[in-house]
């Protein structure tokens, strides 16, 4: 294994990659500019309590992750490295969580009786946090300003908690400030994402005891009396300024409208089959998918009932798991980050096995499959990013490499396991590193508005108030933000005709700027009411100028 100091190496090198570039690449999707816009709101009132979109309350989320954007701005100035900056601390915060749940297993196991020896797992901790901090949904996640990696990291420090209370109280030296520190992370995950934030732990902890056939302890069931309320007094710092100042409004829009009618209607158009966490779960794991499997696999041969450390660990995982994949999947709204909570258990599984293979010398076979599946991701992903004309073939064949490399060394010398379970995480860092740096900024220019908009600031309009006509670009919302127009439900305002885009101008001065979707901007361009300047495109909506004439 690698010394301590080598490891202290590893994770330094992995902590620095994971705050290298966060402001490289413009805010994306629906999601991220809409968040920073809402944090950037509330940090120019000065207001901790009622999230605002365009200057209308937009009840959609709870704040955790607007407070860290908040702080963010407040060191670093508003930009897209703040707003990311806090996700990315999740992100590592969540790995300190795994390493704490498995060096506590280890400690367990290695005090237990001689007779246990096939329960060792040294570098169960170190290896899960490995297999966390490179898996494809951590680098994703922590990487961009979401709501999903901040519930993670609430979520993982409650089971932490509760985790190790539980397996050092079967030795009778569990502090009491576990069960403490359980309680407030139910509150802060109330805060982090809504009443999921209580519905998983609550689903995980109940489906655990009851395939473990035994009652929680007296001592957790008494805790209730302080630990409840102790989490509703946590999460109470937002939601009682809420309901004062709101009421009724926010009990709609928050509760009913964004947890209930999400669940249970499609009112927001993410509609998925139902087997869709499923193929998530694969590819949010890589590049350990083969070994995530393995664990699966190994399942037949687990002490279900036993009360072993390494026992409590695996069923609590599978758990930890199995509810909130079966409970998204029963949504009728299903997006892919919804189930980035399980991550973290995923990786203690593929700890264990790692480990596992580790002290028999086994798992040829694993890391032969997992050698195919880089070298796959290299086939399937290189031949879909060649598609993209614009992109070098050098700087993809540069950036899949050491996955290939690695692949095909655990293809070909799976007993060099112990390298290679070292490599495989390395091998996808280099090549995320590569991607951000030469792959990435030419996808993301289609998806954002930024460079348009930089653009037309140089030329003198960076005041210039800003309408879109057939599309709504998010992006827009906020690096133009307080210049678009948004309707009473907090939707920007989308027009459907030139006419349209021409009164809008003599509202204004008689000067607009219109983003539309680059095959209509000649409904534009031969109105015969405008003048038009075309400033950019980005290939998918271009940016005008419309005077009225």
């Amino acid at each position: 294994m690698l010394a301590k100091r080598g490891w202290l190496l590893l994770f330094s090198g992995i902590a620095a990659f994971y705050f290298w570039g966060l402001g490289s690449l413009p805010l994306l999707g629906p999601d991220e500019p809409r968040y920073a816009e809402v944090a950037r709101e509330m940090f120019a009132r000065h207001d901790w309590i009622t999230p605002t979109l365009g200057g209308l309350p937009w009840f959609e989320k709870p704040p955790l992750l607007y407070w860290l954007m908040i702080a963010g701005y407040r060191l670093f100035g508003v930009s897209e490295y703040s707003a990311r900056v806090g996700p990315a601390i999740c992100g590592l915060l969540t790995a300190v969580f795994i390493f704490w749940i498995g060096k506590t297993i280890e400690h367990a196991v290695t005090g237990s009786c001689p007779s246990d020896e096939e329960e060792r797992r040294d570098g169960l901790g170190r290896y899960s946090a490995l297999v966390w901090l490179s898996s494809v949904g951590a680098i994703v996640f922590s990487r961009g300003a979401s709501f999903d990696i901040v519930i993670t990291m609430t979520l993982t420090g409650a089971f932490a908690c509760f985790v190790v209370w539980h397996v050092r109280s079967d030795s009778g030296v569990a502090p009491p400030w576990l069960l403490f520190g359980f309680y407030f992370f139910i509150g802060l995950s109330l805060l982090a994402k809504g009443l999921i934030g209580i519905v998983i732990p609550l689903g995980v902890l109940g489906l655990y005891h009851l395939l473990k056939r035994e009652w929680p302890s007296r001592r957790f069931l008494k805790s209730l009396l302080w630990g409840a309320p102790l989490a509703i007094a946590v999460a109470a710092v937002w939601f009682g300024p809420m309901l004062a100042r709101h009421g009724w409004k926010f009990v709609d829009q928050f509760i009913v409208q964004h947890h209930f009618a999400r669940f249970v209607t499609n009112r927001y158009h993410h509609p998925a089959p139902f087997y869709f966490y499923l193929i998530v779960l694969i590819a949010l794991a890589g590049p350990w998918t083969i070994f995530l499997g393995a664990g699966f696999f190994a399942s037949r041969r687990w002490r279900w009932r036993g009360r072993m450390p390494l026992d409590r660990l695996r069923v609590f995982a599978f758990c930890w798991i199995i509810v909130p994949v079966v409970f998204f999947s029963f949504s009728e709204s299903k997006l892919t980050a919804y189930i980035l909570p399980v991550l973290p258990a995923v990786a203690l599984l593929i700890g264990e096995r790692i480990t596992c293979f580790l002290r028999v010398q086994r798992g040829d076979l694993v890391l032969r499959l997992t050698g195919v599946f880089l070298i796959a991701i290299r086939a399937v992903g290189g031949w879909a990013l060649l598609q993209r004309q614009s992109l070098s073939s050098a700087c993809i064949n540069l950036g899949f490499a050491p996955l290939v490399v690695v692949g095909a060394a655990a293809l070909v010398r799976p007993k060099l396991r112990q390298a290679i379970f070292i490599l495989i995480p390395l091998a996808l860092l280099v090549t995320s590193a590569i991607g951000l740096k030469c792959v990435a900024p030419e996808l993301a220019q289609r998806d954002s508005v930024r460079d348009l908009l930089t653009a037309a600031s140089v030329r003198g309009y960076g005041a210039t108030p800003v309408v879109q006509l057939h599309t709504v670009e998010r992006s827009a919302e906020f690096y133009a933000a307080n210049r678009l127009q948004y309707q009473p439900d907090g939707e920007p305002v989308k027009l459907e005709g030139a006419s349209q885009v021409a009164a809008a101008a003599r509202r204004n001065d008689g000067l607009v700027l219109c983003f539309v979707p680059t095959e209509y901007q000649a409904q534009l361009t031969s109105y015969p009411n405008v003048q038009v300047e075309v400033i950019a495109d980005n290939g998918r909506v271009s940016l005008l100028a419309v005077r009225v004439r």
